[in-house]
């Protein structure tokens, strides 16, 4: 028998089998079917093994997580622990109510003061300190002891009745108010950069810049207020990390 008559012989095999599969949908026997369903039962039995580890390393990082936050709420409870008392502390005189909405990182002081409305917007982030800054930057003398100097960036805005205000930009520290920027808001006033921001505060002269610090003293803005309020925002952000720790463990642990 030729080469070429196998070939076409075993064509026609071929052909005659795949005709069959097609005419007859009962007919589930045939080998290339078999192979069909075997491949198929392969892919899903390789498939399981697959699954199951993925299952297993999710369930064991989570569980890993939510111990080391566990860990971590324990330390933050014991070592951090919020001072809920803070507030018998005020200081007196001091003529702000606070306003400390929990989830937010800004702390918010409002009065009234005669036709004004002053509101200070306080940020929760650590208080600044001057002096590690510099020795971060390698500015520090080695043989020189470094104090802390708190330095507590605010927001002050002072409004009348039509919605104008003066916000200042402030830098609150223990021994003086520094005012580092000073524009005019109208309500209905155009955010555009073209619009005129006013001059830079240190380039005023230095009366002006004098009666404005009187301005904001008068007002309530003074620097005797300034440690209570390092310990504020500070008591806030270990209130809010701890929370934060809480709720992230909440979810991991659903």
């Amino acid at each position: 028998m030729s080469l070429t008559t196998v070939f076409r012989r075993a064509s026609s095999r071929v052909a005659t089998l795949a005709f069959r599969s097609v005419r007859s949908p009962l007919a589930v026997r045939s080998g290339s079917e078999r192979l069909i369903l075997g491949s198929q039962q392969l892919s899903r039995a390789s498939a399981i093994p697959f699954s199951t580890e993925s299952a297993v390393t999710k369930t064991t990082a989570d569980e890993n997580l939510v111990s080391v936050l566990e860990s971590e709420i324990d330390c933050a409870v014991k070592e951090e622990a919020p001072d809920q008392n803070l507030m018998e502390d005020v200081p007196q005189g001091f003529p702000f109510k606070i306003i400390d909405t929990p989830g937010e990182r800004t702390v918010l002081l409002q009065r009234n003061f005669e036709d004004e409305t002053i509101q200070v917007e306080v940020d929760s982030s650590a208080p600044y300190d001057d002096d590690e800054q510099e020795q971060a930057e390698g500015n520090d003398d080695d043989d020189e002891e470094h104090s802390v100097k708190i330095r507590i960036p605010m927001v002050v805005s002072v409004s009348k009745g039509d919605g104008v205000c003066l916000e200042f930009g402030v830098s609150a520290y223990p021994d003086e108010i520094v005012i580092d920027s000073l524009s005019i808001k109208h309500p209905q006033g155009s955010d555009s950069e073209l619009a005129y921001q006013g001059p830079d505060f240190d380039d005023l002269d230095e009366n002006l810049q004098k009666a404005f610090h009187r301005f904001l003293e008068i007002r309530g803005i003074k620097p005797s207020f300034t440690d209570f309020l390092a310990d504020y925002v500070a008591n806030k952000d270990s209130r809010e990390y701890l929370q934060w720790l809480k709720d992230v463990k909440s979810f991991v642990d659903k």
